[in-house]
Formats: C-alpha cells, structure tokens, sequence
C-alpha cells in the first residue's frame, strides 16, 4: 500500500503529493539555509518519481550555488524545495509543507558549525558540523 502526502505552500498556489516513502527530516543549519527561511531548514526528501506538482505556476528556483538550487512560491514568498545536482533523483522537500501528520522525527542536524549564535540545537538526532 502507498503511503500519499500532501503539502502546499501558504498561499495554496504551490501544492504537491509524493506517492511514497518520505525519509526522516533533517534540520539544516548551513547559512544558505537560514538566510532562504529565517531560521534553519527542517527537510525531508523523496525520489522524484513519487512526487507530483499538482499546481506550479508560481514556483521559482533558485541557483544558490555550484552544487544545488533551491524553491519557492514566487506569489508567497515560501520555501518549498531543494535540488542537488548530484541527485537528480531525489527532491528535498521542507517539512512543514506537508498538511496533516506526516509521522516522521527529526533525524538529526547537519551543519550545525554554520548555525546562528541565537539559538540551541535541540538535543534529538545526530550533530554533524558539515554535510557528512
């Protein structure tokens, strides 16, 4: 049986479903990150033959650097996606999109030597000072 998520942005301009296994989420500390959403990124990702935009007319993406590009709303200004040129065949995807329980944890946080001097990382999951 297939598992189908639903998300959208704010405005509801943006909406999708992934119809499949969603990983566990992973809090992004890096700069890219923080300055894209105001805080860090919690995303999760799927392969990108299990999601589906239903509606895109306003998504917009970003080439944030050599390595990745990056999503969002252009009508409402949320983030929505992250793609990385080494893997075309998955879509990270920012969790809090997703409407309704998704029944996925935290898994741990990655770049956390990036991570603003405002906040703790909370203590679930790995710490990883970097990507690996």
């Amino acid at each position: 049986m297939t598992t189908t998520h639903r998300g959208s942005c704010l405005c509801g301009e943006t909406a999708f479903e992934v119809h499949g296994p969603l990983r566990n989420s992973i809090a992004c500390h890096c700069t890219q990150c923080r300055k894209q959403t105001g805080h860090y990124l919690s995303a999760t990702s799927a392969a990108k033959s299990d999601f589906q935009l239903l509606r895109g007319e306003h998504v917009r993406w970003y080439r944030a650097s050599n390595t990745a590009q990056r999503a969002f709303c252009s009508k409402c200004g949320s983030t929505l996606f992250w793609q990385a040129d080494a893997h075309p065949e998955r879509i990270s995807i920012a969790t809090g999109l997703f409407d309704g329980p998704t029944g996925l944890v935290t898994e741990g946080h990655i770049f956390c030597a990036d991570k603003g001097d405002y906040y703790v990382i909370p203590d679930e999951g790995y710490q990883r000072a970097g990507w690996e």
